[in-house]
């Protein structure tokens, strides 16, 4: 296990909703997300292993060992059960404790992720690049990506504020969490997930596709599906004001 990082918000005799980031980001992603929910919530945000201030031990990494790192942040703060929203492979590590612990989970919300993610064989040779370039080799294909190239004209500051996250995450941390990525594969776990789930998609993102996403609430018995417009794989950054509501709907729903 890995200590993680975190920032923890909000009344800290709330409800605790968990928080977790895509390869690539740090905390920040959630800005949007703690700035509207933690009047309400207790909101926890942490840095994945080998990304932002957490430390970077040496892989293989796998989402067995990234979720396991929340449950011990979980106990390190005596949080029994949590509300828990992930981003990408965030979402990954939510499927993964909604399988595996789901005494933790009060509710989940998935968002651009998948239980398979696509072209496993790629995330090898991405992490290949990484190790060899560094993370900034990522950063030009990011526009399109994790966010839509008009939200980039519109919104340059807060893009450069994303890609900066990039930048600065530790390469081996984030090649060994595309190996990571690579070997994910819940898709025999999910029809027996109890947790309420929500499990949002961007409309536009190329890197988990709707249907690739439609493909975990179609799995999760009862699980409510959304698609984000004008979203890529970020669409709590780029859309909070469509993310934002719908999450504060479910955790209402479920708390």
């Amino acid at each position: 296990m890995t200590a993680l990082h975190h920032v923890a918000d909000g009344p800290p005799d709330a409800g605790v909703l968990v928080l977790g980031p895509s390869i690539g980001t740090d905390t920040g992603l959630f800005d949007a997300q703690v700035a509207e929910l933690a009047g309400r919530w207790r909101t926890v945000r942490f840095d994945l292993r080998g990304h932002g201030r957490s430390p970077v031990p040496p892989g293989p990494y796998d989402v067995a060992g990234l979720a396991g790192d929340v449950v011990e942040l979980l106990d390190g703060l005596g949080v029994a059960r949590c509300h828990y929203l992930g981003v990408s492979l965030g979402g990954a590590i939510g499927q993964w404790l909604a399988v595996h612990h789901p005494d933790r989970l009060i509710s989940l919300t998935v968002c651009a992720s998948a239980a398979r993610f696509p072209n496993p064989g790629s995330w090898p040779a991405r992490a290949a690049t990484v190790r060899e370039q560094g993370t900034g080799a990522m950063v030009a294909s990011r526009t399109g990506t994790w966010f839509t190239p008009e939200f980039a004209r519109r919104r340059p500051d807060e893009t450069r504020r994303l890609l900066d996250m990039l930048r600065t995450t530790p390469a081996e941390g984030y090649a060994a969490c595309c190996e990571a990525i690579g070997t994910f594969d819940i898709r025999a776990g999910l029809p027996h997930v109890t947790v309420p789930t929500l499990v949002l998609a961007g409309a536009e993102d190329p890197a988990t596709t709707v249907d690739t996403v439609r493909e975990i609430a179609d799995a999760i018995p009862g699980a409510e599906f959304a698609v984000v417009p004008g979203a890529a794989h970020l669409p709590n950054a780029e859309r909070p004001d469509v993310v934002n509501p719908a999450v504060r709907r479910h955790l209402e729903r479920h708390s």
